[in-house]
């Protein structure tokens, strides 16, 4: 009897506990905390330890249970309270939870002995449950009173997720064909982050003081994988984040493109046409094309009439079929910009500050301070001191006292020598690495000045998407400031782009950057095993982030002395890799290799081909899965009916002795052999040791030409590509061609 009364108390506590709660926020009979919506269950000590992460429709656990890992953690850079200074060394100290409870519907986390209280708001919703950090109340009862301690970094949600098939680093997820979890910012400001375990990740949301300490919040999505990104939509909505689900399912996200350099209202038609013949639905626009320097973007010569041929420009493209795209710099200045030279302007950034040590007049070639100057840059170009309104060039610099900057060159960048007093502040100007670009101050006015100039640019030529170049180009922390950059130009354009790339990404910057980076390729002898070694071992890691790259981008380099210039099984290769990945790929259109190479015809029907049939869905899963082998080369032919055909082939090498000027590629079809051949940079003639009986040549399959005979055997065109079909077993076919001659 005594048992059953104990039983129906437990009953009913349990009962009142759960009644007492908003749907989804919940404290059991033990007093852990549980959230829940109709896809999982979140389990938190009432100690703050992590304790279960169910998907309720599988019932599959996602943590690695048993590892005590704390929810939620608090550091200081040094202990700041007076008795745990005694008792810890000044050094970074984290606090681990060790106790959470609901008050008035918002979770709160204590920290011993630390004092301080995070109070943490939830929000349940059907895709996500969100953390956001309200605010932290230092509580102590004591022998006397203390101030308010400081929080450096604060961790708002730590879970020890159990590894599954595939990791996604840049979105943050792990997830399988059952189960997705994904933790993410639901602002610019959470550092998201996982720690790798054997057999597991420490997913982790944070706040850093440095950036933003409190009213960050990030949302935790445990679903299947073909729901995850209708979730994260959701997110993205919810919070007003940009449109990077949206993006990713825009027909345009799967366009390749056209980039040009020099692009101006006189050239535009001839660049649209090869674009055309390319296959390609976009065309993208490097800034160079019109801009006279980056920074204030104002118009060069190219563009008398400025943004009216700009707006040509665009509308040519457009009336075309095709969409438009800017490539841009967008955090940096160029050294002649006006941002820079003659008077550089106050928000550029600088690395390393230092003060005077006696006064500096307009004449002196050494710079006395009161800082060491050991570390400063001694790359050529990046050796520049910012002092008031002028930059001095330093040529080297004392490491003991007293520190001087030596070798100094006055008033550089037609800036204008001064004199300083003692105790004047100045700093080591931040020069990019591309020696060309300073970089700006992201805690200042000047990005979002430049970012709605660029919005100005971009909105009224009527541009659709956006390519991020020098992404890596800010100050610490990078995985703030690389994506807060982008979301400020991002913020100022209108309509938001159908997509973008970018050369760096953070996590924030997936809603931003929603097609990756593009690789520059250019040398024909070295890119297939260039895109062996990035693009397609990048390829496969982000698509772990549900997310495509760039192949490109893509030169068209004429044959020459000591190249042999871009080839069609050049191009096969890259875009044929870039299609077993579902990616696009970019070619730089330059009017005088196109126009000059012999080979261009055949390169842009390569592209045409890819292009067509990866947009129409022609690949099956098979036929990707083998395209993504790094080392089996194939061709995409038309067949007899001008049918898409896709086949493995290889190439014959030593043709005729080892000349260069012959590239043929061998495939088996239909029971027969068949070998595609050209020339890289002319036209001529090849005689090999067949019977006239025993080959068909076609320029296109299904229509045959005959090939010339001689005493010896027959002769073959070479020139544009050419098919050569025989019953000849594939070594004798070999043998001839490497025994072939040119004539």
């Amino acid at each position: 009897m005594k048992k059953k009364k104990i039983r129906l108390l437990s009953f009913i506590l349990l009962a009142f506990t759960i009644c007492a709660f908003p749907q989804g926020k919940k404290q059991n009979a033990e007093g852990n905390i549980v959230l829940e919506n109709k896809e999982m269950r979140l389990i938190i000590g009432r100690n703050g330890n992590a304790k279960s992460l169910v998907h309720k429709p599988t019932g599959q656990e996602c943590l690695q249970t048993g590892k005590n890992v704390p929810a939620f953690t608090l550091t200081q850079h040094r202990p700041y309270d007076n008795e745990l200074q005694l008792a810890h060394p000044a050094k970074s100290k984290t606090f681990a939870a060790d106790t959470a409870f609901w008050e008035n519907g918002d979770l709160i986390v204590g920290f011993e002995p630390e004092k301080n209280r995070a109070t943490i708001g939830i929000k349940i919703t059907d895709s996500y449950i969100a953390f956001k950090l309200k605010e932290f109340n230092y509580v102590y009862e004591g022998f006397r009173e203390r101030r308010k301690t400081e929080v450096d970094e604060f961790t708002l949600l730590q879970l020890p997720v159990t590894d599954r098939e595939n990791f996604g680093e840049w979105l943050n997820v792990s997830w399988d064909d059952d189960v997705a979890v994904n933790l993410l910012a639901t602002d610019p400001y959470a550092k998201i982050d996982a720690e790798e375990r054997e057999g597991y990740n420490i997913f982790t949301a944070g706040t850093d003081a440095e950036v933003k300490l409190e009213d960050v919040g990030a949302a935790l999505i445990v679903t299947s994988k073909d729901n995850l990104l209708n979730c994260i939509e959701q997110v993205e909505t919810d919070y007003n984040l940009p449109e990077g689900v949206k993006s990713r399912r825009k027909k345009e996200y799967g366009y390749s493109y056209y980039e040009v350099w020099d692009a101006t209202p006189g050239n535009i038609d001839q660049h649209i046409a090869f674009a055309k013949q390319g296959g390609f639905k976009a065309i993208q626009i490097v800034w160079t094309s019109f801009a006279k320097t980056l920074g204030t973007f104002n118009w060069n010569n190219s563009y008398p009439n400025g943004m009216k041929d700009l707006q040509t420009v665009i509308g040519k493209i457009k009336a075309a079929g095709m969409i438009a795209g800017a490539h841009i710099w967008y955090n940096k200045a160029e050294k002649t910009d006006p941002y820079v030279s003659p008077k550089p302007d106050y928000r550029l950034n600088l690395r390393r500050n230092f003060t005077l040590a006696s006064p500096l007049n307009k004449n002196s070639e050494t710079v006395a301070v009161e800082e060491t100057p050991e570390g400063c840059t001694m790359e050529k170009g990046r050796q520049i001191l910012k002092i008031g309104n002028e930059l001095i060039e330093y040529t080297g610099y004392t490491t003991t006292r007293p520190y001087r900057f030596t070798g100094c060159k006055r008033g550089i960048l037609n800036t204008e020598p001064s004199e300083y007093n003692q105790g004047f502040r100045f700093g080591l100007l931040d020069v990019d690495t591309w020696v060309k670009w300073v970089r700006f101050d992201q805690r200042t006015s000047i990005q979002q000045e430049v970012a709605e100039r660029i919005g100005t640019i971009y909105n009224e030529a009527g541009f659709d998407f956006l390519y991020f170049d020098g992404a890596e180009d800010v100050h610490p922390p990078w995985w703030y400031y690389a994506s807060l950059s982008q979301l400020t130009v991002y913020n100022a354009l209108q309509p938001p782009p159908s997509f973008s790339e970018g050369a760096l990404k953070s996590h924030f910057s997936w809603h931003i950057l929603t097609r990756g980076n593009a690789f520059d390729i250019f040398r024909p002898e070295i890119i297939k095993d260039a895109v062996r070694e990035h693009p397609l071992a990048e390829a496969e890691l982000v698509a772990n982030d549900f997310t495509s790259i760039n192949f490109g981008w893509v030169g068209g380099a004429l044959p020459g002395e000591s190249t042999t210039g871009m080839q069609p099984d050049m191009f096969e290769y890259v875009w044929s890799r870039a299609t077993a990945w579902d990616c696009p790929a970019s070619l730089v259109g330059r009017l005088e290799q196109l126009s000059a190479h012999p080979r261009t015809n055949d390169n842009l029907e390569v592209i045409r081909r890819w292009e067509k049939a990866r947009l129409d869905g022609f690949f099956t899963n098979e036929q990707k899965k083998s395209l993504q082998n790094p080392q089996q080369e194939h061709i995409l032919l038309l067949d007899e009916k001008g049918n898409f055909e896709l086949q493995a082939y290889e190439q014959i090498h030593g043709v005729a002795g080892g000349n260069p000027d012959i590239r043929a590629f061998i495939l088996e079809r239909q029971n027969k052999t068949y070998v595609v051949y050209w020339h890289v940079s002319s036209s001529g003639k090849i005689e090999l040791d067949f019977k006239p009986d025993d080959v068909k040549l076609y320029r296109q399959l299904g229509k045959e030409i005959r090939p010339g005979k001689t005493a010896q055997g027959i002769v073959l065109p070479a020139s544009d590509r050419h098919y050569l079909e025989t019953d000849l077993d594939r070594d004798q076919v070999i043998e001839a061609f490497r025994k072939a001659r040119v004539l």
